[in-house]
This record gives C-alpha cells, structure tokens and sequence, in this order.
C-alpha cells in the first residue's frame, strides 16, 4: 500500500505547534528576575559559543530587549535557532547555579528566545558589517550551522566571505533536518538573512566538487573552511533495505520542512531504527502527523541510549513506543511495499557485549520505516575536494582544535565533518574558532577576547578566559545594560 497524507492542514499544523510557546511579556520578567546574575557565570563557560548569559537576561529585566539580542547574536548569530534546540539541561542550564540552592535553573533557552524573536519580528538590525575591509577573502565550503558561524564571524572582522552552497537553501539542518516543532525553516532563513546582512555572500545550488573547482576557489581566496557536515544515514545491511517505504530519517524530516505538513506522506504503523535524538524527531513526528502507532526499535537498552532525557520523555509523552533490546533482521514486503520487520531480541553476554538470542525472531507489522542510525562521514567527498587533507581514522578531519586549521595550512574546518556529529551550537562555536584562526594565519594578529563575549563593564583580563577574577566597574556595568 502506497504511503499517503493522514491528516488535515487543520489537525497538521496543530499537531506540529510547538513544544514550548514564546514567553508573555510578564513570564519574561519574572524569569529574568529570577536570575542572580552570576559575574564568573558558569553558564557562560558551558556555552559553546560564550554568550554572556547573566548580561542579556539582565537587559531583558531592565526592559532592553533589543540589547538583550544583540548580546546573544554579537556570540551567536544563530542564537534565535539554538534557543529551540540547545540541550540546555546538558550546557548552560546544566551549569546555572541555581541547580546548587536546590531550585530550578534559571530558563536560559526560553528568554533567549524572547529577546531574539523581538529583534527578528521587528526587523530591528542589531549587527552591522565591519566599517572597514581587511582587503582578504575567505571561501566557506557549506552554509550550514559551522559556515555561517565562521561567515558571521569573519564578515565582522573585515574579510569578503563567500558561502558555496548545495542546497537550494542555506542554513543546513536548521533549515531541513530538525523536528519541526522545534525549529521551523522561516527561523532558521531569518539568522541566513542576518549573515547576509553582514556583507557574506551566499551562493545556493552551488556543490564545490562539480561546476565549481576547489583549484579555482584556491586561486580567488586566501583562505577555504570547510563545514559540510555529515553524510548518509549508515545502511542496516539487511534484505529488504531498499524497498520504497524505507526512509532515511533526515530525508523524512527533510519532507516535513519542504511540504504543506498536510501532504507529508507517513505509514499507519511507523517503525523507526536507532534511539538517537535523530531517532526522536523521526518517530515523534510520525506520530503527530497521524501515524496511530509510532515505535522506536533499539538494539540495546533505555540506558544505553544516546537520546538526551528530554528527548525521551517528549516521544513518551506523544504516545510513541520503544522496543528495546530488539534488532532487525529484514523488512518484509509483499508485491514490493513494506508489510513488516522480522526481528530478534538481543542481549549483553558475559563479556559484555551485545548478541542475538537465537530462536528469538518474531515479526511485526509495519507499513513505513525509518533510519535514524547516525550519519557516515563524508570520507570519499572530503577525499575528492582535498586529495591531500589528512583524515583520522573515523573519516572526519584532523585539525587544531583550537583554530580549526588542518594539515593544509589554508584550509580550515569546523562542525560535523571535524568533530563526528555534536550539536549545532558547537558547530557554531566551531566556525567561529576558525574564523579567528583563520584571521591569525592570514594576519598574524590575534582577536582581542577568548570566544566568550567580553562584558563592557569589565576590567582587567576578558571575562570567562580563566585568568584573575575579573574587577567589576559598577558605572561602566550600569552603561552597558542599556546598550
């Protein structure tokens, strides 16, 4: 049976509204007063990309929340994106203090929101291009969440920076590849549209590798990052793979962000491969676009899995079902549509590894199915682009983790591709490492600050760089508040 649309635009588009609604005006306030507004802020260290946390919550309590933004967007220019999809219970909530005095931490991502929704809705432009040019340009292969991280960060600096991307649009996963009911595609365009306000060029339908020769980008810039992410889901390597209701969970999802959600294809009964956090967006959306039965299938066991916690108890809440210890064997069809999985319990042995019970198979109905078994890296791709570009073991790319530079001296990376998968702040925090590694190779000059964003009302060594305790300068604080 061939997979069709289940529900209505209506029923669609209330089934995929988001988790957690934009804070009231008051809700904002109460929150934001709640925070002790930590000087040596241990939010900010766990903060890929240093947002000074305690400062843009303390302008959102004084009313500013046009500079409650700009704070967040000067660290992060995909700080509307990453305040709805951060694991912030796992960084700066994590960390927050309040965690110590037995109460709840301080609502980070939810006031990050705020501020940054105020600024994009109201077309209030908080970041500007640099006055002057630096009289260099930089090519950035991918405008994912790692190259406009680097874009962004470069165009401020004064450089003439050109995306090249494949996509006909930009801003990577943010755009096509995460639940829908955390980040929509317009949010995600609307940061694409902020770097581009910066002077970045940005060249959609444009695979480097194809038309555009990296020996031609080699000879017009004076420098290359490279963060083009991951590749293909891993195969299953089992009969029956290839059958047309088998989806790759990024390519289902990618369906979700490019149709009406009321024409999203989805089976009746959904079965969806891995337990990553990939895995729940897969199953939970299969779910709430009407599919009666969702249901994770997971080799090893709820504590083995690598989904965050929250994660977990979204699809738990949503009516999804998990069966662990359970492995496919082969996906069953009959007159070439997908019927079913066999499949087998599996178990740890004595050495701990992880078997199959023998005689155990069983079969389950299904009528879609989906891998969310993580991605491979983009091992012969990356090979083809750089023939000499030295690569670890595991496929992705050797480099400074400090600066992003590689074995060839004018090539620099960042995310997916460098560090095997993490989440997109780090791929922010990334791009922006190599674009201040990629100023330093080029210029010799090193960017005043750590990654962390300085506070104006500070003097002495930059706040958040682990050097002496930083001395407050209360009438410069006061200032800068308003900003």
């Amino acid at each position: 049976m061939k997979l069709k649309p289940i529900l209505s635009a209506k029923q669609a588009a209330a089934n995929m509204a988001e988790i957690e609604p934009r804070y009231s005006p008051q809700e904002a306030l109460v929150e934001a007063e709640r925070c002790l507004y930590c000087f040596d802020a241990p939010c900010i260290m766990a903060c890929p990309t240093g947002i000074d946390i305690p400062a843009f919550i303390k302008k959102i309590a004084h009313g500013n929340l046009t500079g409650a933004a700009r704070t967040i967007l000067q660290a992060n220019p995909l700080g509307a994106s990453c305040a709805r999809v951060c694991p912030t219970s796992a960084l700066c909530e994590g960390a927050c203090v309040m965690l110590d005095r037995d109460e709840k931490p301080i609502k980070i991502g939810r006031l990050q929101r705020y501020a940054t929704d105020h600024v994009f809705e109201n077309n209030i432009a908080v970041l500007k291009p640099a006055a002057q040019k630096i009289g260099k340009s930089v090519a950035v292969i991918g405008g994912g969440p790692a190259g406009l991280g680097c874009a962004a960060e470069l165009a401020q600096l004064g450089y003439d920076v050109t995306i090249f991307e494949k996509e006909q649009q930009a801003g990577g996963l943010n755009t096509y590849g995460i639940a829908y009911y955390k980040l929509r595609p317009e949010d995600s365009l609307a940061e694409v549209e902020l770097v581009k306000s910066l002077g970045v060029k940005i060249r959609t339908g444009a695979e480097v590798g194809r038309r555009i020769k990296v020996a031609d980008l080699e000879k017009k810039f004076d420098a290359i990052f490279v963060g083009v992410g991951l590749g293909r889901t891993y195969r299953l390597n089992i009969p029956g793979e290839d059958l047309p209701e088998v989806f790759e969970a990024l390519d289902f999802i990618r369906l979700i962000h490019t149709l009406p959600l009321h024409k999203v294809p989805v089976g009746r009964r959904v079965a969806v491969i891995g337990c990553g956090n990939t895995a729940i967006d897969a199953v939970t959306q299969a779910k709430r676009l009407g599919a009666e039965e969702a249901v994770i299938v997971y080799r090893r066991g709820e504590k083995d899995m690598p989904a965050y916690p929250y994660e977990y108890e979204i699809a738990k809440a949503d009516g999804c079902g998990f069966m662990f210890h359970t492995a496919p064997v082969e996906v069953l069809a009959e007159k070439g549509r997908v019927t079913g999985l066999k499949l087998a319990r599996t178990r740890f042995n004595a050495q701990g590894k992880l078997e199959t019970v023998k005689g155990s198979e069983f079969i389950e109905p299904f009528d879609m199915v989906i891998k969310a078994l993580g991605q491979e890296p983009q091992t012969a791709m990356l090979k083809k682009l750089f023939p000499k570009l030295k690569l670890a073991k595991d496929g992705t790319v050797v480099r400074d983790p400090a600066s992003g530079q590689t074995s060839l001296k004018h090539v620099f990376v960042g995310g997916d591709c460098a560090n095997g998968g993490r989440e997109v702040v780090n791929a922010v925090g990334e791009g922006k490492k190599a674009a201040r590694g990629i100023h330093r190779w080029l210029t010799g000059e090193r960017v005043a600050g750590p990654i962390q964003t300085t506070r104006l009302g500070v003097a002495g060594p930059p706040f958040g760089s682990g050097l002496d305790h930083p001395v407050r300068v209360p009438e410069l604080e006061a200032e800068y508040y308003k900003r």
